[in-house]
Order: structure tokens, then sequence, then C-alpha cells
């Protein structure tokens, strides 16, 4: 029988309170019912949810706590998400979803649902508002720039350069004057020192393909800065400049130029009062564009291919007496109509009542004016020559203007978060016709993500309100934040109490040590220590993000985890033996053991061996390091180095440079640890390549939000075993019943007893040994063991490691991390109360490159070697026979 639908009570616009037992209540907003099946895919749910709320697609996110579970929020990203919640609910007629998003829909969001295939979805009846208990998983994207901002900006940078023309009177906007500014523009071309040759900058994202576009309201800032310029080229530039007035006659580079110039630094004074004069006028022009307006009369047709959007541009400007809302619509018309026929133009008059254009190419004829009129409230033309003279001289030249480049890219980084440089250029070349260099790519892609997902400079600013709203979330947690005497970042420590109190009474006393980059500008590391609990699955116990890996933070960062562990009990630190850790974690914890990571000792003596290899090859190193890493007994480690050593003596030589008393169990004191093989970190690189060009504040909230999914999913997992041990341990424990049966047992003592099989052994239950060394290690009683228990009628899981038990695995698991719910707000406003808030990215130095073959980074940053060149006639070095001078 078919199940039955699950009905969704989604609610949004509402907001969240806090009740005195720690739980949250949903009050206000509305609610909607939404039937779904198990057939039901995610995203005809999600692009249901986003008409129905009028939200961005893209934006949206919907969560839903577990039934009993009534302090966190599990997020639903996609159709395995949404079938765990369909399961989860398998009991229930209904279940509260919470739904969060910027207002507008996308409309690439309608091409997601195919036409050939069915939704399962159903839209149920308006339902009157509930409170619902919930927690919020807030959602870290920062909200865009306020386009009044981007306004003042654009229109100060404007009224500066109006003044470099010398005309104290270009101020006055009245329709009378349109002859006059004409004239003037002719007879200023060789004079203007000021002028700024332009290439349109299209503030409108234009896909390839069929894909939407999303205008970006954002983006009437027609100012834009230099980014293929560096500081040689600015000095080529004002030689140019002073070339030109002394009369020398040049045609120069188009570079990512702004509609009206360079800032003059001679009129500071005009440039105060042009600021306080125009910042009104800005305002209101920005509090009455909706987000209809933002878009251009041809922004209706931007989920067209390319190709055709260009078409349709050409006809933007149709001429004399077209009218516009605002400059800002004329100017980005303007800038697609000279894309599409493919000329670069300069505006000269330009501010927010008039706008004057002409060809930058030498005597080209082609020429526009527009201004404000009052009559009509329109931004009109009211002259245009449309023939040009120059034959397409001045496209040949053209370097797009900053905006309309980041506009674009922001559109390709919407729909590909990882795209390389080249591939942008590649697709701009192909769409556009625009040629751009990596470097004006590259500084393009930072500023689009700048745009959606927040300044990464701003993100540091932020993080003294976010650690203490983050604390005073979670009491009980440890979390502290470190800056120098320039206020500049250092440390920051993360270790929630969850996690605290989750290692401390569910987890063996088993640390991993691991370092990863953050991948961002600033070269930050992400320091972590994780734990083992009782099914072998990694659990994390805290983090730390520093400026840069060195001696000093990582006793820093042992020096915090000490202080937030309560307890006396011997600890086991495993690291990588290459970062040389030992001698600091003795230190800092005096009674703890230390071992070496076993995934970081094979992946070593890969890149350490060089050949030649014999025997069994290469593929064999691998297996005889872990079969030596494991070995309980010392001839056994001994023989599979020996056979290492036959393979390849090097890889054996560099083998027993590391102490064997760290890492095989046969000498190892501490946790054993030795059946770990594989990469700790690799959940946290996972995490963070998710958000790898995201600020700080994001890949923060990646981490807490990633580890309480994990906890509350791990809590779920285990409410439904009715074992007494963890499904992993309780199927070794099955196998080891299984090879009991047929043992002979005899009895020697109360506490030891000979088990006698292919073999005999004595095992000791008051030490819980066995001599097959097989108990001790793994924690569970061996075959021998198991066959003494049954002759004694003793229960099997008396002698099992606490750790292994279900209490203790539901122990570890039992505590939640709560989120910071004024996050979103922090990043939508970009306000802190905190007077200590302005904290500095850090001031880091670039990382040596990695090498790929050998892996440097990984190995101490060495350098690589310069190769040396040897003449092939005389035998010398330093040059080749090609430019041997012997005779």
């Amino acid at each position: 029988m078919a199940r039955p639908k699950l009905i969704l009570i989604c609610q949004s616009l509402g907001e969240f309170v806090t009740n005195n037992d720690g739980t949250l209540s949903y009050n206000g907003g509305e609610a909607h019912a939404v039937d779904i099946t198990p057939d039901t895919l995610f995203d005809d749910l999600k692009l249901k949810l986003a008409e129905m709320w009028n939200l961005e697609y893209e934006s949206l996110s919907i969560k839903y706590f577990l039934p009993g579970n009534r302090r966190t929020l599990i997020t639903m990203a996609n159709d395995k998400d949404l079938k765990r919640m369909y399961d989860f609910h398998a009991s229930s007629v209904t279940a509260d979803v919470f739904i969060q998003g910027k207002v507008g829909i996308l409309r690439q969001a309608v091409n997601l649902r195919g036409t050939g295939r069915t939704s399962g979805l159903k839209v149920a009846e308006t339902v009157m508002p509930i409170a619902a208990v919930a927690a919020s998983l807030v959602s870290m994207r920062p909200s865009s720039v306020p386009a009044d901002a981007n306004l003042s900006n654009a229109d100060d940078d404007n009224n500066d350069v109006d003044d470099s023309d010398g005309d104290d009177d270009d101020d006055k906007d009245d329709d009378d004057d349109d002859d006059d500014d004409e004239d003037d523009d002719d007879d200023d071309d060789d004079d203007d020192d000021d002028d700024d040759y332009k290439h349109p900058s299209v503030k409108t994202s234009t896909p390839t393909g069929s894909k939407a576009v999303t205008p970006d309201a954002n983006a009437n800032d027609s100012i834009t800065s230099d980014m293929g310029s560096t500081p040689a080229d600015t000095v080529k530039k004002r030689r140019r400049d002073a070339s030109r007035k002394s009369g020398a006659r040049h045609h120069p580079s188009v570079g990512f130029a702004s509609d009206v110039g360079e800032k003059s630094k001679s009129t500071p004074r005009r440039k105060k009062i042009s600021k306080r004069k125009t910042a009104k006028v800005l305002h209101e022009v920005a509090d009455g564009l909706g987000n209809s307006d933002a878009v251009s009369l041809l922004g209706s047709s931007t989920d067209l291919p390319p190709e055709k959007l260009v078409a349709l541009w050409k006809n933007g400007i149709t001429g004399v007496d077209q009218e516009f809302k605002s400059v800002y619509e004329f100017r980005e018309a303007l800038q697609k109509y000279a894309i599409a026929h493919r000329f670069t133009y300069r505006l000269k008059k330009n501010d927010t009542n008039r706008a004057s254009g002409r060809c930058v190419a030498e005597g080209c004829s082609w020429r526009i004016y527009a201004s404000w009129d009052s009559t009509s409230e329109t931004f009109r033309i009211k002259s245009m020559n449309k023939t040009h003279t120059c034959g397409g001289e001045s496209w040949k030249a053209a370097h797009p203007a900053k905006n309309w480049v980041v506009s674009i890219i922001k559109d390709r980084l919407q729909g590909s978060p990882h795209h390389k440089p080249k591939e942008i250029a590649k697709s701009i070349l192909r769409d556009f016709g625009v040629e751009l260099n990596y470097t004006q790519v590259w500084r393009g892609i930072g500023d689009a993500r700048a745009q959606l997902q927040g300044s990464y400079k701003e993100a540091y600013g932020q993080l003294p309100w976010l650690c203490e709203k983050m604390a005073e979330a979670n009491p009980g947690s440890l979390i502290k934040l470190f800056s120098n005497d320039e206020k500049r970042f250092q440390r920051l420590f993360l270790s929630f109490h969850a996690l605290i109190h989750g290692f401390q009474m569910g987890c063996r006393p088993l640390i991993f040590l691991e370092a990863t980059s953050l991948k961002s500008k600033y070269h930050e590391i992400l320091l972590t220590a994780s734990a083992l609990d009782g099914d072998d699955g990694i659990f994390p116990v805290a983090f730390a993000i520093v400026d840069t890996e060195n001696s000093d933070n990582w006793r820093w960062f042992l020096e915090q985890l000490r202080s937030a562990f309560s307890t006396s009990q011997a600890i086991t630190f495993v690291s990588d033996s290459e970062k040389v850790l030992k001698n600091l974690v003795l230190e800092v914890f005096e009674n703890a053991h230390h071992g070496y990571s076993i995934y970081h000792l094979c992946e070593n003596l890969k890149r350490n061996s060089k050949g030649p290899f014999y025997g069994d090859g290469k593929s064999s190193l691998r297996i005889n390091l872990l079969a030596a890493a494991d070995a309980v007994r010392l001839n056994f480690y001994k023989m599979h180095t020996e056979q290492i050593k036959r393979v390849c003596s090097q890889a054996y030589d560099w083998l027993m440079q590391i102490e064997p008393e760290y890492w095989t169990s046969a000498l190892f004191k501490g946790e054993p640890y030795n059946h770990i093989t594989g990469n700790v970190a690799e959940s946290y690189i996972n995490w963070i390549e998710e958000v790898r060009e995201a600020p700080i504040i994001q890949k923060i909230e990646v981490l807490r939000s990633k580890t309480s999914e994990l906890i509350n999913s791990r809590r779920t997992d285990s409410s439904i075993w009715s074992a007494n041990l963890v499904p992993s341990k309780e199927e070794k424990l099955r196998e080891q019943r299984n090879k009991a049966h047929g043992l002979k047992v005899l009895f020697s003592s109360e506490t030891l007893f000979e088990v006698q099989g292919d073999s005999t052994h004595v095992v000791d239950t008051d030490k819980r040994s066995c001599t097959c060394q097989a108990w001790k290690p793994t924690g569970l009683p061996c075959s021998h063991a198991i066959a003494v228990f049954s002759c004694t009628g003793r229960n099997i899981y008396d002698y099992c490691s606490r750790y292994f038990t279900i209490d203790s695995y539901r122990f570890a698991y039992s505590e939640s991390i709560n989120p910071v719910l004024a996050t979103c707000k922090l990043l939508a406003d970009g306000e802190t109360d905190s007077e200590t808030s302005h904290v500095l990215p850090p001031l880091t130095a670039r990382p040596p490159a990695q090498n790929k073959n050998k892996k440097e980074s990984e190995t101490g940053g060495k350098v690589k070697k310069t190769r040396v060149v040897t003449c092939a006639k005389c035998k010398g070095t330093g040059h080749n026979k090609a430019t041997c001078k012997a005779e």
C-alpha cells in the first residue's frame, strides 16, 4: 500500500522567541499547507514555496525540527534530505517547516521544473498562523550592499569630475542649457584631461545559454575603478596626461573606466559641497526605485540566450525624445546599446540631471545628449547623432568598465561558485565579443563575491559580536578571540558546551590534531581536535582559526584544550609526525600519550619513496606499513618492515627514522588508534570546500551548523538502536562468538583460564587480557575470553569497553549546539554594538607555492631546487652548448 501524504505546515515572516527551558517558539507570520508524498522532488517543493512566499529561489532555505527535539532545526538541501524528513515523520500527519529567504522570485527558478515530470506536491488551503516550538538555523548569506550607498558613491565621484572642467556653473541643470552643453563637449575634446573613455558597464547580469539573469539593482553605480592597472600603469597614465597638457596628442588606452573619469584631488572643497548637495537627491532616487525600476527596458528579455539578448540591446536607444525613468536607466540602456553595436563611448557631462556622450574615436561624429525634463519628470534624449565615421576603431581599444564586468561575473558565480578566471573570460568573449585578460577577470571575481557574500574585511569586524552571541546561546562553551596591538586577527578558539560534554561523557580519551587551510585570501589555518565515538565516528571537539600554523599557535591551541577539559584522565593525542607536535603535547598535558597518524605516515612514506622498487612493487609499501602499525607482537612488526626493505631500501631508511614506539601497536602505550587509517580532517575539508570563497563569518557558521547537524543526525540514528553495543562493535562481537565455538576451557583459578583450540592461550579476566593480544587493543573480548564467559556463565557485555555501549554513545550526542538567532540581521546591517569590534584581517604572507608532486606545503614548505644547466661541450655549468665560449 502506498504511503500516505504528509502535510507540511509552512511558516514564514514570523520570529523566534526563546523559552525558559531553552526551546524556541515561532510567533507571528503566516502559514500555508503543502502536501508531499515519497515521490516529491526537493526542487519542486522549493520552487513551489518560493512562488508561494514570493521569495528568491536561490536564497530560500527550508528547515524543520526532529520529533522530540525542540532545540535545533535540520536543513533540507536535496532530495535525500527531503526523504529523510518524510521518514522521520512517517507516523505523523503534519510536520512544521520554516521558510527563510529574500523577497522576490528569480526567473531562473521557473526553468527548474521540467515539463515531463510530476511534482508530487499539492498546495492545500491557507491556514491560520500557529506558534510552533522550534529552533532557528539562520542563513549566513549576507544581504546585498544597500542601493542608496552605491548611488551616493556614484554621484560623489560624478560631481567631482564635473568640477574638473573648471566650470563653476556645471551644477545648473536647466533644459535651456542643453545646446550649450553639447557645444562645450565639442570644444573640450582636446582640453579635458579628465574625460573618461568608456565602454558600457552593464548592470544586469547576462548568462550563457538560456539561464535567466538576476538584475543587479545595486549596480546602478557607474563609477568603477581601474582593476587592470598596476602602480607602474598609474605612473604611465600621469605621464600621458602630462603629455596631453603639453600639446602631445595620443589616443589614450581605455581601462576599466568610470562614467565620469578620475577623481580630482585638487578640489576637496567642491567635493564636500557636491557630496552634501547630492546626498539628499540620491537617497530620494534610491528610495523611489523598486525592483522593476532597477531593470532596464530590455530587462524583461534577460532569460534569452546572450546572442538574442545582444540583438535586443541594439534597440535600447532609439533616438531623440526617448524617455527613461532616471539617469541610471539611461546609462544602463546606453551601455547595452554600445556593447550591441560594438563601439566605445565617453560620458563627459554626467550627473543626476544630464549625460552627454560621444564616441572615443577622434573625429567620429557619434554624439548623444540627454537630461532631466521637469515637465514630464523623465530623463529624455534631447539630441543624438547615430552615425559613426570611425569605422569601428573605438572598439579595438575598448576595455570594459568594471561594474559591467562584475555584474556579468556575478551571474556566472551564482550558477557555479567555483568558476575559474580563464573559464569566465572565455564565456564573456564568446557571448559578448569582449576580450578580458586574466587580471581583469580575477579582480572582477573578487568584487562579485564581495557583492554576493559580503566583504572579507568587514566580516572580521563582526567576529567579536558573533563570538559574544555564540557564547550567550551556548552556556558553558569556551570561545576566545585574540587580536594583536594593531587589532589584527590572530586566533579564535571554539569549543561548544555540547562538544566538551560529549567528549568527556561518551568518547574515548583519544584526540586527533589536524590542520587545514581555509583557502581564503588571508591564508588562515583551521586547527581541529577530533575524538572518536563508540562507533568509530569522528567527533569534533574543538576548532581554532589562526593567522598562520606555527609552534606558538599550536601551543596556544593545546592550552585552550586543557582549560576546556575538567578530567584528569590521560589523553592520547595523534598528529602528523612531520608537524613535530610531540614535545608540545607532552609539555601541556603532562600525563598524556602521543602517537603518529597512520594516514599521514602512509602519505609521507609514499612521498619519500623514490625507488627503485623490487619484489611486490611500490603498491605493497602501504600494505606492509599498515600491517607493521597494527602488529601486536614485535616479531610481526619486524617482519613487515623487512618486507618494506626488500621492496625499497630508501623507504625503509626513512621509516626507521620514525620512532616505532609512537606508531606501532606492539610498542605503543596509549589508547589504541591504529585502526583509523583514513584522513580525520576530510570532513572539515569538505565542509570548508563548500564555502571556500566565503568570508570568515560564513565559514564559522558552516562549522557550527555542520557540527550541529552531525550531532542531531547521530542522536536520531541511535534512538532506534536496541542492542547493548553500537552496531559496528556488536557485529565484531558476534564474529568472535562464532569463533569461540569448539574451544576447550581449562580452569586454573577464578581469574586465570587456559583455552585450547588450534593453539593454546591464557585468559586473565581480572586484567582483561589474553595471550593472543586481541582483547586489550580492541576493547572487545576475543574468542578465547568469550569461551571462558560461556563456561563460567558471565555476561560478555560486562567485559566490553564502556565507550562501545549505546548509553555512552547517546551521552556523547545528548547536548545540542544552539544557533545565533540574530546572525542574519548582523550581516544585513553590518552593525555591532561592541567598541572592540574593529578587528582587522591578519597580515599573513602568502604561503610557499605547493608542488603538486611532492606537496611541499605539507612537508615544511621545502623549496624546489633550481635545475642546473650543464654544457654538453665543455661540461661546465651555468650555460649550454649554444652559448659556450670554449674553443
